[in-house]
Order: structure tokens, then C-alpha cells, then sequence
């Protein structure tokens, strides 16, 4: 996937009405501010408040459901070989989410863990590098994940 089209999604779920956070190895490009390597796809913590419309968006631009783990999350695809992997949160009255996991887990949103960054030249909202480092623990991680934490915590981003 490309910054462009990262663009579209991002316009389109944004024309929707759809609150979203760049999140996965998207989001580590946004804080860094350039992109870092190639990306199968675009991992989105989405306010879960908008998620039929999320799907109806981006169904209008060729994605359909190919993973549904709701309320975990659900992955479309679209020809071309265009991901996008949405994560519904649910945020309470003070701004603090709560996004299910699997085995009736849960992963914690606490304010201010929803920045921006830029991809592409452009502002986007991303997850903080607290919450992404917290996001890379708790499994065995690969050689990119390694190499995004590394990106994470050298010298760099601050957000």
C-alpha cells in the first residue's frame, strides 16, 4: 500500500464522519514522518461509534471483508492487493477507549495516546509512540517489529 493510498482511505472515512488513528506500521511512519519500508496494509484504531460507516466508505471504494473478528477487528480487501485492518474502540465520556482482544482480553486507549503524525507530506492522526511500543509487546516479535521499535525508541520521534 501507498501513501496515496493511505490518502484516499483516510479522505474517504474522514467524508464518512468516521474518527480514525493510524496505528501498526503505517503509525510508526507517521511519528518517524516518512516512510520506512513497504506495507502490506493500513491498521486503523477506528472510533468504533462509526464502524458501519467505515465499512459502507470504504465499500464504495472497492473493499470488502475478507477477516471478521468483531469486535476484535476486520480486515478488508480490495483488487490490487489494498488492505485495511480496522481495530473498533470504544471510548467512554473522558476519551479513554477500549478495544477488545482476543480470549476476552482488552487493550487500553488512555487519553493522549491519539497524536498526529504525517505520512506523505500530510498531517494524520496516529496512536503515540507509548502506545505503539505497548502494542508491540506481549508476543514473540518479528524482524520488523524489531526494526519499528528500534525506529520508536532511538532518537526521533517524541510524540
Amino acid at each position: 500500500m501507498d501513501p496515496s493510498e493511505v490518502h484516499r482511505v483516510l479522505d474517504a472515512l474522514a467524508g464518512a464522519g468516521c474518527r480514525v488513528w493510524v496505528a501498526g506500521g503505517w503509525g510508526v511512519d507517521a511519528l518517524v514522518g516518512r516512510q520506512t519500508r513497504p506495507h502490506r496494509d493500513l491498521d486503523l484504531a477506528l472510533d468504533a461509534a462509526g464502524e458501519v460507516a467505515a465499512l459502507g466508505a470504504l465499500a464504495a471504494l472497492g473493499y470488502a471483508v475478507e477477516t471478521d473478528w468483531r469486535p476484535v477487528r476486520v480486515e478488508l480487501v480490495a483488487p490490487g492487493a489494498r488492505w485495511v485492518d480496522l481495530h473498533p474502540v470504544v471510548f467512554d465520556a473522558a476519551g479513554r477507549g477500549t478495544q477488545a482482544g482476543l480470549d476476552g482480553t482488552t487493550f487500553d486507549y488512555p487519553v493522549g495516546c491519539l497524536v498526529t503524525g504525517t505520512i506523505g507530506g500530510r498531517a494524520v492522526g496516529c496512536l503515540s509512540v507509548a502506545q505503539q511500543v505497548a502494542f508491540h509487546t506481549g508476543y514473540p516479535p518479528r524482524a520488523v517489529d524489531l526494526a519499528d521499535l528500534a525506529l520508536l525508541t532511538g532518537p526521533g520521534p517524541s510524540a
